[in-house]
Protein backbone atom coordinates (compact mmCIF):
# COMPACT_ATOMS: atom_id res chain seq x y z
CA UNK A 1 0.00 0.00 0.00
CA UNK A 2 1.40 3.39 -1.01
CA UNK A 3 0.66 6.35 1.21
CA UNK A 4 0.50 10.03 0.36
CA UNK A 5 1.53 12.96 2.43
CA UNK A 6 -1.50 14.98 3.37
CA UNK A 7 -0.05 17.28 5.96
CA UNK A 8 -0.26 17.37 9.68
CA UNK A 9 -2.28 16.73 12.72
CA UNK A 10 -2.80 18.18 16.11
CA UNK A 11 -2.38 16.11 19.27
CA UNK A 12 -5.43 15.15 21.28
CA UNK A 13 -6.18 16.77 24.59
CA UNK A 14 -4.84 14.70 27.46
CA UNK A 15 -4.56 14.77 31.24
CA UNK A 16 -2.23 17.39 32.67
CA UNK A 17 1.38 16.45 33.41
CA UNK A 18 1.05 17.84 36.91
CA UNK A 19 -1.66 18.76 39.37
CA UNK A 20 -1.92 22.40 38.23
CA UNK A 21 -3.11 23.41 34.80
CA UNK A 22 -0.51 24.44 32.30
CA UNK A 23 -2.65 27.02 30.53
CA UNK A 24 0.24 28.15 28.36
CA UNK A 25 0.53 24.64 26.94
CA UNK A 26 -3.16 24.78 26.00
CA UNK A 27 -2.49 28.12 24.30
CA UNK A 28 0.41 26.58 22.40
CA UNK A 29 -1.83 23.74 21.22
CA UNK A 30 -4.38 26.26 19.95
CA UNK A 31 -1.70 28.16 18.03
CA UNK A 32 -0.33 24.99 16.48
CA UNK A 33 -3.83 23.85 15.52
CA UNK A 34 -4.40 27.15 13.73
CA UNK A 35 -1.06 26.67 11.98
CA UNK A 36 -2.20 23.22 10.81
CA UNK A 37 -5.21 24.74 9.06
CA UNK A 38 -3.11 27.54 7.57
CA UNK A 39 -0.58 24.96 6.37
CA UNK A 40 -3.19 22.86 4.60
CA UNK A 41 -4.87 25.93 3.16
CA UNK A 42 -1.54 26.80 1.49
CA UNK A 43 -0.85 23.34 0.04
CA UNK A 44 -2.19 23.89 -3.52
CA UNK A 45 -0.61 27.33 -3.79
CA UNK A 46 2.98 26.85 -2.63
CA UNK A 47 4.79 23.51 -2.31
CA UNK A 48 5.16 21.03 -5.13
CA UNK A 49 3.83 18.18 -2.94
CA UNK A 50 0.89 16.07 -4.04
CA UNK A 51 -2.43 17.55 -2.98
CA UNK A 52 -6.13 16.93 -3.48
CA UNK A 53 -6.50 20.04 -5.69
CA UNK A 54 -4.29 20.62 -8.72
CA UNK A 55 -3.52 23.35 -11.24
CA UNK A 56 -3.71 26.32 -8.89
CA UNK A 57 -1.49 29.45 -8.94
CA UNK A 58 1.73 29.13 -6.95
CA UNK A 59 3.65 31.52 -4.73
CA UNK A 60 7.26 31.00 -3.62
CA UNK A 61 6.65 32.54 -0.21
CA UNK A 62 3.93 29.96 0.50
CA UNK A 63 6.29 27.17 -0.57
CA UNK A 64 8.87 28.49 1.88
CA UNK A 65 6.24 28.78 4.61
CA UNK A 66 5.26 25.16 4.06
CA UNK A 67 8.87 23.98 4.26
CA UNK A 68 9.45 25.93 7.48
CA UNK A 69 6.27 24.51 9.00
CA UNK A 70 7.36 21.01 8.10
CA UNK A 71 10.73 21.55 9.72
CA UNK A 72 9.39 21.93 13.24
CA UNK A 73 5.72 21.86 14.06
CA UNK A 74 5.06 18.14 13.87
CA UNK A 75 8.06 17.52 16.08
CA UNK A 76 6.61 19.99 18.56
CA UNK A 77 3.26 18.19 18.40
CA UNK A 78 4.99 14.90 19.24
CA UNK A 79 6.78 16.57 22.15
CA UNK A 80 3.61 18.11 23.59
CA UNK A 81 1.69 14.86 23.19
CA UNK A 82 4.45 12.81 24.82
CA UNK A 83 4.51 15.07 27.89
CA UNK A 84 1.09 13.72 28.84
CA UNK A 85 1.82 10.03 28.21
CA UNK A 86 3.76 9.03 31.38
CA UNK A 87 1.27 10.62 33.76
CA UNK A 88 -1.64 8.94 32.02
CA UNK A 89 0.13 5.59 32.19
CA UNK A 90 1.00 6.05 35.88
CA UNK A 91 -2.56 6.91 36.85
CA UNK A 92 -4.39 4.34 34.76
CA UNK A 93 -2.09 1.34 34.48
CA UNK A 94 -1.15 -0.44 31.31
CA UNK A 95 -4.56 -1.89 30.38
CA UNK A 96 -6.62 1.24 30.88
CA UNK A 97 -3.88 3.34 29.30
CA UNK A 98 -3.81 1.24 26.13
CA UNK A 99 -7.60 1.03 26.07
CA UNK A 100 -7.86 4.80 26.29
CA UNK A 101 -5.26 5.29 23.56
CA UNK A 102 -7.01 2.83 21.26
CA UNK A 103 -10.31 4.59 21.81
CA UNK A 104 -9.07 8.18 21.57
CA UNK A 105 -6.64 7.63 18.70
CA UNK A 106 -7.67 4.41 16.98
CA UNK A 107 -11.36 5.19 16.45
CA UNK A 108 -10.72 8.50 14.58
CA UNK A 109 -8.12 6.77 12.39
CA UNK A 110 -10.51 4.00 11.35
CA UNK A 111 -13.53 6.30 11.02
CA UNK A 112 -11.60 8.89 9.03
CA UNK A 113 -10.06 6.28 6.74
CA UNK A 114 -13.57 4.97 5.93
CA UNK A 115 -15.30 8.33 5.49
CA UNK A 116 -13.21 11.50 5.19
CA UNK A 117 -10.23 10.20 3.24
CA UNK A 118 -12.17 8.21 0.61
CA UNK A 119 -14.37 11.25 0.06
CA UNK A 120 -11.33 13.40 -0.64
CA UNK A 121 -9.75 10.76 -2.85
CA UNK A 122 -12.99 10.29 -4.80
CA UNK A 123 -13.08 14.02 -5.57
CA UNK A 124 -9.49 13.76 -6.82
CA UNK A 125 -10.40 10.70 -8.91
CA UNK A 126 -13.32 12.49 -10.55
CA UNK A 127 -11.54 15.78 -11.22
CA UNK A 128 -7.98 14.83 -12.15
CA UNK A 129 -7.60 11.16 -13.06
CA UNK A 130 -9.31 11.33 -16.43
CA UNK A 131 -11.31 8.11 -16.07
CA UNK A 132 -15.06 7.83 -16.75
CA UNK A 133 -17.12 8.92 -13.77
CA UNK A 134 -18.29 6.14 -11.46
CA UNK A 135 -20.55 6.22 -8.39
CA UNK A 136 -18.83 6.73 -5.06
CA UNK A 137 -19.98 3.33 -3.86
CA UNK A 138 -18.22 1.59 -6.72
CA UNK A 139 -15.14 3.77 -6.31
CA UNK A 140 -14.94 2.90 -2.63
CA UNK A 141 -15.01 -0.86 -3.17
CA UNK A 142 -13.15 -1.19 -6.48
CA UNK A 143 -10.58 1.62 -6.35
CA UNK A 144 -10.19 2.77 -2.76
CA UNK A 145 -10.24 -0.70 -1.20
CA UNK A 146 -8.74 -2.24 -4.34
CA UNK A 147 -11.30 -5.02 -4.69
CA UNK A 148 -11.63 -4.40 -8.43
CA UNK A 149 -9.09 -5.01 -11.17
CA UNK A 150 -6.24 -2.54 -11.55
CA UNK A 151 -6.84 -0.46 -14.72
CA UNK A 152 -4.17 -1.03 -17.37
CA UNK A 153 -3.63 2.72 -17.68
CA UNK A 154 -3.79 3.46 -13.93
CA UNK A 155 -2.26 6.88 -13.25
CA UNK A 156 -1.29 6.08 -9.70
CA UNK A 157 0.63 6.98 -7.77
CA UNK A 158 -0.25 3.58 -6.27
CA UNK A 159 -2.86 0.90 -6.18
CA UNK A 160 -5.23 0.91 -4.42
CA UNK A 161 -6.14 4.45 -3.34
CA UNK A 162 -6.46 3.35 0.30
CA UNK A 163 -4.47 5.61 2.60
CA UNK A 164 -4.84 7.47 5.89
CA UNK A 165 -4.09 10.98 4.63
CA UNK A 166 -3.85 13.56 7.37
CA UNK A 167 -4.49 10.91 10.03
CA UNK A 168 -0.87 9.77 9.85
CA UNK A 169 0.04 11.73 12.97
CA UNK A 170 -2.68 10.07 15.03
CA UNK A 171 -1.51 6.68 13.75
CA UNK A 172 2.10 7.38 14.67
CA UNK A 173 1.17 8.78 18.07
CA UNK A 174 -0.78 5.60 18.80
CA UNK A 175 2.22 3.48 17.76
CA UNK A 176 4.58 5.52 19.96
CA UNK A 177 2.19 5.20 22.90
CA UNK A 178 2.08 1.43 22.48
CA UNK A 179 5.89 1.32 22.30
CA UNK A 180 6.06 3.39 25.49
CA UNK A 181 3.77 0.93 27.28
CA UNK A 182 5.88 -2.00 26.04
CA UNK A 183 9.05 -0.34 27.33
CA UNK A 184 7.44 0.34 30.73
CA UNK A 185 6.31 -3.26 30.99
CA UNK A 186 9.74 -4.53 29.94
CA UNK A 187 11.33 -2.34 32.59
CA UNK A 188 8.97 -3.73 35.22
CA UNK A 189 9.79 -7.30 34.23
CA UNK A 190 13.51 -6.50 34.45
CA UNK A 191 13.02 -5.18 37.97
CA UNK A 192 13.44 -1.48 37.15
CA UNK A 193 10.98 0.34 39.37
CA UNK A 194 11.89 3.95 38.58
CA UNK A 195 9.85 4.32 35.39
CA UNK A 196 6.99 6.16 37.08
CA UNK A 197 9.08 8.37 39.36
CA UNK A 198 9.50 12.08 38.66
CA UNK A 199 12.85 13.50 39.67
CA UNK A 200 14.88 16.70 39.52
CA UNK A 201 17.45 15.61 36.96
CA UNK A 202 19.65 17.79 34.78
CA UNK A 203 18.07 20.50 32.64
CA UNK A 204 19.29 20.85 29.04
CA UNK A 205 21.45 23.88 28.27
CA UNK A 206 23.12 25.24 25.16
CA UNK A 207 25.63 22.40 24.93
CA UNK A 208 22.98 19.68 25.18
CA UNK A 209 20.79 21.41 22.60
CA UNK A 210 23.69 21.77 20.18
CA UNK A 211 24.48 18.08 20.61
CA UNK A 212 20.81 17.22 20.05
CA UNK A 213 20.81 19.26 16.84
CA UNK A 214 23.95 17.53 15.56
CA UNK A 215 22.62 14.04 16.32
CA UNK A 216 19.26 14.69 14.68
CA UNK A 217 20.94 16.26 11.63
CA UNK A 218 23.28 13.29 11.18
CA UNK A 219 20.48 10.75 11.58
CA UNK A 220 18.24 12.72 9.22
CA UNK A 221 20.93 12.86 6.52
CA UNK A 222 21.58 9.12 6.81
CA UNK A 223 17.90 8.21 6.55
CA UNK A 224 17.44 10.49 3.54
CA UNK A 225 20.15 8.63 1.65
CA UNK A 226 17.40 6.10 0.93
CA UNK A 227 14.18 7.94 1.74
CA UNK A 228 14.03 11.56 0.50
CA UNK A 229 11.51 14.04 1.81
CA UNK A 230 7.86 13.30 0.97
CA UNK A 231 8.55 9.59 0.50
CA UNK A 232 5.99 7.65 2.51
CA UNK A 233 6.07 3.96 3.30
CA UNK A 234 3.56 1.57 4.90
CA UNK A 235 4.83 -0.19 8.02
CA UNK A 236 3.06 -3.53 8.58
CA UNK A 237 0.81 -2.42 5.69
CA UNK A 238 -1.02 -0.10 8.08
CA UNK A 239 1.18 2.56 9.65
CA UNK A 240 1.82 5.54 7.37
CA UNK A 241 5.38 6.78 7.95
CA UNK A 242 7.65 9.43 6.39
CA UNK A 243 11.15 8.10 7.20
CA UNK A 244 12.85 11.38 6.22
CA UNK A 245 11.52 13.06 9.37
CA UNK A 246 11.40 10.02 11.63
CA UNK A 247 14.59 11.00 13.55
CA UNK A 248 13.00 14.32 14.52
CA UNK A 249 9.65 12.87 15.48
CA UNK A 250 11.04 9.99 17.51
CA UNK A 251 13.57 12.23 19.25
CA UNK A 252 10.98 14.78 20.30
CA UNK A 253 8.56 12.14 21.53
CA UNK A 254 11.31 10.77 23.78
CA UNK A 255 12.18 14.30 24.86
CA UNK A 256 8.55 14.90 25.80
CA UNK A 257 8.60 11.85 28.07
CA UNK A 258 11.84 13.07 29.66
CA UNK A 259 10.40 16.57 30.04
CA UNK A 260 7.64 15.10 32.19
CA UNK A 261 10.01 12.96 34.27
CA UNK A 262 12.43 15.81 34.98
CA UNK A 263 9.90 18.67 35.01
CA UNK A 264 11.69 20.49 32.21
CA UNK A 265 8.58 22.47 31.30
CA UNK A 266 8.89 24.42 34.54
CA UNK A 267 12.64 24.20 35.19
CA UNK A 268 14.06 25.02 31.76
CA UNK A 269 16.07 28.27 31.80
CA UNK A 270 14.11 30.98 29.99
CA UNK A 271 17.32 32.79 28.95
CA UNK A 272 18.43 29.71 27.04
CA UNK A 273 15.04 29.47 25.36
CA UNK A 274 15.03 33.13 24.32
CA UNK A 275 18.43 32.74 22.66
CA UNK A 276 17.24 29.73 20.69
CA UNK A 277 14.02 31.50 19.71
CA UNK A 278 16.06 34.40 18.34
CA UNK A 279 18.17 31.96 16.37
CA UNK A 280 15.09 30.23 14.99
CA UNK A 281 13.47 33.51 13.92
CA UNK A 282 16.73 34.57 12.25
CA UNK A 283 16.81 31.25 10.38
CA UNK A 284 13.23 31.74 9.20
CA UNK A 285 14.05 35.20 7.86
CA UNK A 286 17.08 33.88 6.00
CA UNK A 287 15.02 31.11 4.41
CA UNK A 288 12.38 33.57 3.22
CA UNK A 289 15.19 35.52 1.52
CA UNK A 290 16.93 32.52 -0.07
CA UNK A 291 13.88 30.34 -0.66
CA UNK A 292 13.79 26.72 0.40
CA UNK A 293 13.82 25.39 -3.17
CA UNK A 294 17.18 26.99 -3.92
CA UNK A 295 19.77 24.76 -5.58
CA UNK A 296 21.90 24.53 -2.44
CA UNK A 297 19.12 22.63 -0.62
CA UNK A 298 18.16 19.05 -1.44
CA UNK A 299 15.46 16.61 -0.26
CA UNK A 300 17.76 13.60 0.02
CA UNK A 301 20.66 11.67 -1.41
CA UNK A 302 24.42 11.50 -0.88
CA UNK A 303 25.23 15.09 -1.80
CA UNK A 304 25.99 18.46 -0.27
CA UNK A 305 22.54 20.05 -0.77
CA UNK A 306 20.88 17.18 1.08
CA UNK A 307 23.36 17.41 3.95
CA UNK A 308 22.89 21.19 4.15
CA UNK A 309 19.11 20.99 4.26
CA UNK A 310 19.21 18.19 6.86
CA UNK A 311 21.42 20.43 9.02
CA UNK A 312 19.33 23.57 8.48
CA UNK A 313 16.04 21.79 9.06
CA UNK A 314 17.31 20.12 12.24
CA UNK A 315 18.67 23.39 13.63
CA UNK A 316 15.42 25.16 12.82
CA UNK A 317 13.44 22.33 14.42
CA UNK A 318 15.31 22.47 17.73
CA UNK A 319 15.45 26.26 17.82
CA UNK A 320 11.77 26.87 17.11
CA UNK A 321 10.53 24.06 19.35
CA UNK A 322 12.62 25.24 22.30
CA UNK A 323 11.88 28.88 21.52
CA UNK A 324 8.12 28.52 21.20
CA UNK A 325 7.87 26.48 24.39
CA UNK A 326 9.72 29.28 26.16
CA UNK A 327 7.67 32.04 24.52
CA UNK A 328 4.32 30.54 25.51
CA UNK A 329 5.47 29.59 29.01
CA UNK A 330 6.75 33.07 29.72
CA UNK A 331 4.40 35.33 27.77
CA UNK A 332 1.19 33.56 26.65
CA UNK A 333 -0.19 32.31 29.94
CA UNK A 334 -3.70 33.77 30.02
CA UNK A 335 -6.82 31.65 30.18
CA UNK A 336 -10.37 32.60 29.28
CA UNK A 337 -13.62 30.83 28.44
CA UNK A 338 -12.81 31.25 24.75
CA UNK A 339 -9.30 29.82 25.02
CA UNK A 340 -10.61 26.89 27.09
CA UNK A 341 -13.22 26.17 24.40
CA UNK A 342 -10.66 26.42 21.59
CA UNK A 343 -8.24 24.12 23.41
CA UNK A 344 -10.96 21.55 24.07
CA UNK A 345 -11.92 21.57 20.37
CA UNK A 346 -8.38 21.45 18.93
CA UNK A 347 -8.27 17.68 18.44
CA UNK A 348 -11.66 17.69 16.75
CA UNK A 349 -10.50 20.51 14.48
CA UNK A 350 -7.79 18.28 13.12
CA UNK A 351 -10.21 15.46 12.40
CA UNK A 352 -12.75 17.61 10.53
CA UNK A 353 -10.82 20.54 9.06
CA UNK A 354 -9.33 18.95 5.94
CA UNK A 355 -12.55 18.33 3.94
CA UNK A 356 -13.61 21.88 4.79
CA UNK A 357 -10.31 23.27 3.50
CA UNK A 358 -10.36 21.19 0.32
CA UNK A 359 -14.01 22.09 -0.39
CA UNK A 360 -13.17 25.80 -0.28
CA UNK A 361 -10.12 25.21 -2.48
CA UNK A 362 -12.29 23.49 -5.09
CA UNK A 363 -14.78 26.36 -4.91
CA UNK A 364 -12.00 28.91 -5.49
CA UNK A 365 -10.69 27.15 -8.58
CA UNK A 366 -10.67 29.33 -11.73
CA UNK A 367 -11.98 32.38 -9.90
CA UNK A 368 -8.98 34.51 -10.76
CA UNK A 369 -7.56 34.86 -7.26
CA UNK A 370 -3.84 35.07 -6.70
CA UNK A 371 -2.14 32.31 -4.74
CA UNK A 372 -1.99 34.51 -1.65
CA UNK A 373 -5.61 35.60 -2.04
CA UNK A 374 -6.81 32.02 -2.45
CA UNK A 375 -4.79 30.89 0.58
CA UNK A 376 -6.19 33.64 2.81
CA UNK A 377 -9.73 32.99 1.61
CA UNK A 378 -9.48 29.24 2.17
CA UNK A 379 -7.97 29.70 5.61
CA UNK A 380 -10.44 32.43 6.58
CA UNK A 381 -13.42 30.27 5.63
CA UNK A 382 -12.22 26.90 6.93
CA UNK A 383 -10.68 27.95 10.24
CA UNK A 384 -13.79 29.21 12.07
CA UNK A 385 -15.93 26.54 10.39
CA UNK A 386 -13.66 23.78 11.68
CA UNK A 387 -13.71 25.08 15.26
CA UNK A 388 -17.49 25.48 15.21
CA UNK A 389 -18.02 22.01 13.76
CA UNK A 390 -15.60 20.42 16.23
CA UNK A 391 -17.27 22.21 19.14
CA UNK A 392 -20.64 20.87 18.06
CA UNK A 393 -19.45 17.31 17.46
CA UNK A 394 -17.71 16.94 20.79
CA UNK A 395 -20.97 17.74 22.56
CA UNK A 396 -22.67 14.69 21.05
CA UNK A 397 -22.97 11.87 23.63
CA UNK A 398 -21.00 9.22 21.73
CA UNK A 399 -18.56 11.49 19.94
CA UNK A 400 -17.40 13.40 23.02
CA UNK A 401 -15.71 10.27 24.38
CA UNK A 402 -13.36 10.39 21.41
CA UNK A 403 -13.08 14.09 20.56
Amino acid sequence: MYTLRSGTATPPPSPRPSGRRLDWLDNLRIALTVLVVLHHAAQPYGPADWWYVEGRPHNQALATLSAIDGAFFMSLFFFVSAVFVPGSYDRRGVRRFLGGRLSRLGIPVVAGALTIVPGLMYAYYVHYRGYPAIPFRRYFTDVYLGLGDTPSDWTGPSWPDLQFGHLWFVQNLLAYSVLYAVCRQAGRLLGKRGGGVRSAGPVPGHRALLLLTAVIAAATFLVRLRYPLDTWIPVLDFLQVEPARLPQYAAFFVLGVLAYRYDWLERFDARTGWWWLCGGVAGVLVLFVTGTDAGHFGPGGADGPSALWAACESALCVALCVGLLTLFREAVTGRSRLSAELAASSYGVYIVHLPLVVTVQYYLADRGLSATGAWLTAAGAALPSAFLLAAGLRRLPLVRRVL
